[in-house]
C-alpha cells in the first residue's frame, strides 16, 4: 500500500473528485458512505484486482452526494485491518482528499494485479474471491479463477479438438451462449472434464467467458475460428 494523504483543501483535486463522482458505479468505479462494513470493502477491492483495476470511493452516497467522512484516519484504519484478510496482499493508493466542512473522502485506487486470484479469507479454512461484472463485484466461480490464474503465464495454449469439442461448436452455431452445466448435459462429460475443456478453450481465445453468480456463461470469442485453426488438431 502507498498512502498518499491530502493534509489540505484543493480545489482542483475536489473538482476532479465530482467528475469523477459524475460518471456513477462502473466496471472500474465504486462508491461507498462509510467504512460500516470493511470488508464489503475489501470484497470490492479484490474485484478490482481480479479484473481490470479500479477506484474505490468512500464517502460518497449512492445517489452521487459527496458528504464525505468524519474521521477517515479511523475508517481508513478498518479497512486495512479487513485487508489483512486479503491473500494475496493487495496492492493499493489510498489517498484522502479533503472536501470542506471538516470533511474527507477516502480514494483508493487498485490496479489490474499480476498475482491474481486474490481471495478474501472467510474462515480458517474457507476463503472467496470476487471478479468485477459492469458495476457489481460477484464471487467467482471455481473456472474464472483458474483462468485468472493462468491467464497470467499464457504462453502457446493447444489442446486437442476432438467429439465434445465439435459438439460444443455444433451447440453454438446455433445458440450464442452455453453454461458448465448445459456443456456437461450435451456432452456427457463428468463437470470436472466439462470444467476443464471450457477453461482450455477460453485461455486459447476460443471462448470469451462471462462470470455470472448463478452460472458463469460461454461465447464464441471474436477470432475463434482463427484460433481453432491455429491451436487445435
Amino acid at each position: 500500500m502507498r498512502p498518499q494523504e491530502s493534509v489540505t483543501f484543493n480545489a482542483q483535486q475536489v473538482q476532479q473528485l465530482k467528475k469523477l463522482v459524475m460518471h456513477g458505479e462502473g466496471l472500474t468505479l465504486e462508491f461507498k458512505r462509510k467504512a460500516a462494513f470493511p470488508e464489503k470493502i475489501v470484497r470490492e477491492m479484490i474485484a478490482f484486482a481480479n479484473t481490470q483495476g479500479g477506484i474505490l470511493l468512500v464517502g460518497i452516497g449512492d445517489d452521487l452526494t459527496i458528504p464525505g467522512l468524519k474521521h477517515p484516519e479511523d475508517e481508513s484504519h478498518v479497512i486495512k485491518q479487513a485487508l489483512k484478510k486479503c491473500k494475496p496482499a493487495l496492492t493499493y493508493t489510498e489517498t484522502f482528499i479533503p472536501i470542506g466542512n471538516a470533511r474527507t473522502v477516502i480514494q483508493y485506487e487498485i490496479a489490474e494485479s499480476n498475482k491474481k486470484p486474490h481471495y478474501l479469507l472467510t474462515g480458517e479454512e474457507t476463503k472467496e474471491s470476487f471478479v468485477r461484472v459492469d458495476d457489481k463485484s460477484i464471487k467467482a466461480s471455481r473456472e474464472v479463477r483458474e483462468i485468472a490464474r493462468r491467464s497470467q503465464n499464457k504462453r502457446d495454449v493447444r489442446f486437442h479438438y476432438g467429439e465434445h469439442e465439435h459438439l460444443l461448436m455444433q451447440y453454438l452455431d446455433v445458440n450464442s451462449t452455453i453454461t458448465l452445466k448445459k456443456f456437461t448435459e450435451i456432452s456427457g462429460l463428468k463437470k470436472f472434464y466439462a470444467s476443464r475443456k471450457l477453461i482450455l478453450l477460453v485461455l486459447a481465445d476460443v471462448l470469451r467467458v462471462s462470470p455470472n453468480e448463478r452460472g458463469d456463461i460461454y461465447s464464441l470469442a471474436f477470432r475463434a475460428k482463427d484460433s481453432l485453426h491455429r491451436n487445435g488438431s
